[in-house]
C-alpha cells in the first residue's frame, strides 16, 4: 500500500479486514483474547510501517522528519489539531476532534477503536525512531474531550 495514501484511508482498509479477524477470533477465543490477538497484531503492524516510513528518509529519522510525515495523518481533516508547540525537540498538539474515532465508531468497532488507532501513536515511535517519546494521558476515542499528544526527542547514548 502507498506510503502516499493518506492514513486515515488506510486504517479504513484495514480496519474493514481486522472486523471479520475480531469477530471470528471473539467466536473462537472470546472477547478479552480476540481484543490481546487484534491488539498485538496491529502494534507489529505498526512498528513495520514505521520502520518503511524511516528507510525511506534520506538523511536519517529526527523528530523534525517525523513532523513532517503528520500531513499523512491529518490529510482528508482526519484530525482537527490545536498545535502547542513544535519544534526539532518537542511536538505537543492536541486533538480536539478525531475521524478515526468517528469511522471506528460507525463501522461497529468503537470498542477495540484503541487497538486499531491510539496505541499506533506510541508503537509507531519505536520502529519510527526510538529516540522519540510519546506521552499521552486521554483519548476522544475513550471518551475524553481531546487528545494530548506530548512527542520529545531524547537522544540515547549510544557510546
Amino acid at each position: 500500500m502507498s506510503q502516499n495514501l493518506p492514513i486515515i484511508q488506510r486504517r479504513r482498509i484495514e480496519a474493514e479486514i481486522l472486523k471479520q479477524v475480531y469477530e471470528t477470533a471473539k467466536e473462537r477465543l472470546g472477547v478479552a483474547e480476540a481484543q490481546t490477538l487484534i491488539g498485538e497484531s496491529v502494534r507489529r503492524a505498526s512498528i513495520a510501517q514505521a520502520q518503511q516510513f524511516a528507510a525511506s528518509e534520506p538523511e536519517g529519522t529526527s523528530l523534525e522528519s517525523f513532523i513532517r510525515l503528520f500531513d499523512l495523518w491529518t490529510a482528508e481533516d482526519a484530525l482537527t489539531v490545536e498545535v502547542k508547540h513544535a519544534d526539532a525537540e518537542r511536538f505537543e498538539f492536541n486533538v480536539v476532534r478525531c475521524r478515526y474515532a468517528e469511522m471506528y465508531k460507525d463501522m461497529g468497532l468503537g470498542d477495540i477503536g484503541h487497538l486499531l488507532s491510539c496505541q499506533r501513536d506510541g508503537t509507531f515511535c519505536e520502529g519510527y525512531d526510538p529516540d522519540i517519546r510519546f506521552e499521552r494521558t486521554q483519548t476522544l476515542m475513550q471518551g475524553a474531550s481531546h487528545c494530548d499528544f506530548r512527542y520529545a526527542y531524547k537522544p540515547t547514548d549510544k557510546s
